[in-house]
């Protein structure tokens, strides 16, 4: 009876130590994509100040402009889901490394303080970003190992979790960005 006892003990203390650790790592999954939420949130916040700016020298280039000012809006207004997020978060992404580009033809915006003030904080801003994408992606492969490997894997399926995808970005944007193109599109 009191062997009985001791291992009824033991599996109850496994299950609940199983519980918790999946929980924890489902939480800190998501705590790391809302970090990435914060980071993109400051950098939608950045792009009217940096778009104004640069609107005035660079009249030309109102079309790409007015794109990332949809964009950020699109963004800026939820209801988009994590793929769709990313997505849009990319198209960004691209369009500002033009503009950042674009601004080598203009001198006079290069030395506008207002503008060197905004350019560094896109850059800390995107170093922020870059890390948390970082930690987002250790998190969700340690519950993704949590997820897949026994005998943590049986909780799992009980509590109905899932794998979740990592933050990868498309193969088009991992190769090196060509000024030319950038300009001629």
């Amino acid at each position: 009876m009191i062997i009985a006892i001791i291992i009824a003990a033991v599996v109850f203390l496994i299950i609940v130590g199983l519980y918790n650790s999946l929980v924890r790592k489902k939480n800190d999954a998501e705590n790391a994509f809302a970090t990435i939420d914060v980071m993109l949130k400051k950098r939608y916040d950045l792009i009217p100040n940096l778009v104004t700016t640069v609107k005035e020298y660079m009249k030309h280039e109102h079309n790409t402009l007015s794109e990332i000012t949809d964009m950020r809006s699109k963004a800026v207004q939820g209801g988009l889901s994590e793929d769709e997020r990313v997505a849009l978060d990319n198209k960004i992404s691209k369009h500002m490394a033009g503009i950042m580009v674009a601004v080598e033809n203009y001198p006079d915006l290069k030395a506008n303080q207002n503008f060197l003030q905004l350019q560094a904080a896109w850059n800390e801003i995107e170093e922020q970003i870059s890390a948390a994408r970082r930690t987002f992606n250790a998190a969700i492969t340690s519950f993704n190992n949590a997820v897949e490997t026994f005998p943590s894997n049986i909780m799992a399926n009980i509590m109905g979790y899932k794998r979740k995808q990592l933050f990868e970005i498309p193969e088009v944007e991992k190769q090196n960005i060509s000024a030319r193109d950038l300009f001629n599109s």
